[in-house]
C-alpha cells in the first residue's frame, strides 16, 4: 500500500515522507473520518518520533493539496477522510459515526456548472440513526 500512497502523494505535488505516508496510509485504510488526534493516537505507538504538531501540519498540506477532505460535520473538531471523490456523509445522532453515502456524481457537476459563483467545496450531509442505534431504540 505504501507503494500506492507515494504515487497518490506525489500526484497530488506532495513530497512523500514517513509522517506523511503513514497519516495517509491511515486515512485511506480506516474510513471512520478521524479528527488529527485521534490519527495521532494510533501512529504515535509505532512512530515514537510522530508529534502532535506534525500531524496537524500534515493533515494541513494533504488538504491544501487537495489529497484528503476537512469535514466540518462536527462543531466540536475537525475530521478527515481520505476519500476525496464526491459523496455524502451520514451523521448518527446517537453513537457520533460517520458513514459515507453515495450520491449521484451528476448533482454535484450540475450545481457547480449551473451556478455563477466559484464553488471549491460540496458537503452534503445527512443526520439520523444509524442502522445500530436505530435497532437499540426499537
Amino acid at each position: 500500500m505504501n507503494g500506492n500512497v507515494q504515487s497518490y502523494l506525489r500526484d497530488r505535488g506532495v513530497r512523500p515522507s514517513v509522517q506523511r505516508i503513514a497519516i495517509m496510509n491511515y486515512l485511506m485504510t480506516h474510513r471512520t473520518h478521524p479528527t488529527a488526534d485521534e490519527i495521532f493516537g494510533a501512529l504515535s505507538p509505532n512512530m515514537p518520533t510522530l508529534s502532535k504538531t506534525t500531524v496537524y501540519n500534515t493533515l494541513n498540506l494533504l488538504a491544501a493539496h487537495k489529497a484528503v477532505l476537512v469535514l466540518d460535520i462536527d462543531a466540536r473538531q475537525t475530521r478527515f477522510d481520505g476519500d476525496t471523490s464526491l459523496h455524502a456523509h451520514f451523521l448518527c445522532k446517537s453513537c457520533g459515526a460517520i458513514h459515507d453515502l453515495p450520491i449521484p456524481e451528476k448533482l454535484g457537476h450540475e450545481l457547480a456548472e449551473t451556478s455563477t459563483m466559484h464553488i471549491e467545496d460540496i458537503q452534503l450531509l445527512y443526520k439520523g440513526l444509524c442502522n445500530n442505534c436505530n435497532k437499540t431504540e426499537k
